[in-house]
């Protein structure tokens, strides 16, 4: 099952599957044994600055766990399960929020889109009559499609533009249109603090092609998990039973 869970009334009426089930229960499960600062709305919205400074390099997502910890924000990372497709959930644990992500695919412009589409949904509050999870978030459904629901697509619209400038992207695209060389992407990702990875990652679902500089799309997994709450890849949460 993949794109956005649809809104129903509980588990069995949303058809969530059996594999993404579990995944959502272990993330909650992990959530709940965290301790949280206060949340603050105006400290995220000031946190997504200093993210913003981060995504020149690879390493620079050791700082996330921190940040968001610093905003009352609890981020757990919980590798994804077989036919479980997740790549991230928001919910709430009374008034404070959490951010589960899985990392499945392990490349930058991922991390950070998907990071960034769950942070704006924490923003706008939403999550907090049931969990707002989303599988597959590529092509479509990383869009902002009209037949995608409004809070999805407000969610990638700041995730995309956090990547990389909309604007500035389209610009740049209709300029170079047809030939987009290496050298000038990466001139586009230093002049707007970026790594190629970011734009390369928005470039190619503009273009619907995945494989074009597919080599800038760094792993970053490594970097993130060491100051996280996680999950998985031989690590296990201790949570009480």
């Amino acid at each position: 099952m993949s794109g956005c869970i649809a809104r129903k009334s509980s588990y069995e009426e949303r058809e969530i599957p059996p594999a993404q089930l579990a995944w959502l229960f272990r993330v909650r499960q992990v959530a709940s044994e965290m301790g949280a600062s206060k949340y603050s709305p105006k400290a995220l919205s000031d946190a997504v600055r200093n993210l913003e400074s981060l995504l020149i390099a690879p390493e620079e997502t050791r700082h996330v766990p921190r940040i968001l910890a610093e905003c009352g924000v609890r981020f757990v990372i919980v590798e994804k399960l077989p036919k479980a497709d997740i790549d991230g959930v928001c919910f709430w644990l009374g008034d404070s929020p959490v951010i589960g992500m899985s990392t499945r695919r392990d490349k930058i412009d991922n991390f950070w889109f998907v990071l960034r589409h769950e942070i704006e949904h924490v923003l706008q509050g939403d999550g907090k009559k049931e969990e707002i999870i989303d599988a597959d978030l590529e092509g479509k459904n990383a869009s902002t499609d009209p037949s995608l629901p409004k809070e999805e697509r407000v969610a990638n619209a700041a995730a995309g533009n956090f990547c990389a400038p909309a604007e500035k992207l389209d610009m740049f695209m209709k300029r170079k249109h047809p030939f987009y060389y290496e050298k000038d992407v990466i001139a586009f990702a230093r002049i707007h603090q970026r790594h190629p990875g970011l734009v390369v990652g928005q470039m190619q679902k503009r273009m619907d092609r995945y494989d074009y500089l597919a080599r800038w799309l760094v792993k970053v997994r490594h970097f993130v998990l060491p100051g996280a709450r996680v999950d998985g890849w031989g690590q296990v949460a201790p949570v009480s039973l």
